[in-house]
């Protein structure tokens, strides 16, 4: 006997609508959203763990150990790409009830992430010519920046949390 995990009204948990019609669709529809979201994740919890130890540097040391990001814009490739995946796998899950509405959480929890990374971490970049400089006001940019993966960080352990209970009440449903 399959025990449902959530009360949302379906259409037949994993195996109605479009769901059932393109079942190998929607797995790798969850593959691409998981794997995407856990490796831009991953990015953003380094930048958290390590927050504590580099909040209070000085300001020769931060530049120096902000050198580390030189080539991250790479990993920020799959920022958009999980966005997009998530957006896809929400798509793919119409009438399945509870797996879309929680694919449907994921995406607004990236949003917000975006929000995040555009409202406060790009300008403090755009305000340090991405750490190469300190402004006078360096320390309340410092701050903005590193509160600001934090919350990133926070964002897509939610999102991603979101996109795993989706894929196990998808998973819940089938026969």
């Amino acid at each position: 006997m399959s025990r449902k995990i959530f009360t949302i009204p379906s259409n037949g948990g994993g195996t109605g609508g479009a769901a059932r019609r393109s079942r190998p669709m929607v797995r790798i529809l969850y593959f691409l959203a998981l794997m995407l979201t856990a490796i831009a994740m991953g990015a953003a919890l380094a930048h958290l763990f390590e927050l504590p130890n580099k909040i209070g540097i000085g300001p020769d040391d931060y530049l120096t150990v902000q050198r580390n990001y030189d080539n991250w814009w790479m990993v920020g490739l799959f920022v958009p790409a999980a966005f997009i995946a998530v957006i896809a796998l929400m798509f793919g899950l119409r009438g399945t009830g509870a797996p879309f509405v929680l694919a449907a959480i994921a995406v607004v929890l990236l949003v917000g992430e975006l929000i995040a990374f555009w409202g406060f971490t790009a300008p403090a970049n755009r305000a340090t010519e991405n750490w190469t400089m300190l402004p006078d006001d360096w320390e309340a940019w410092r701050a903005q920046w590193e509160y600001s993966h934090a919350v990133r960080a926070v964002l897509y352990v939610l999102a991603f949390g979101t996109l795993l209970l989706s894929v196990l009440s998808w998973r819940s449903g089938e026969s």
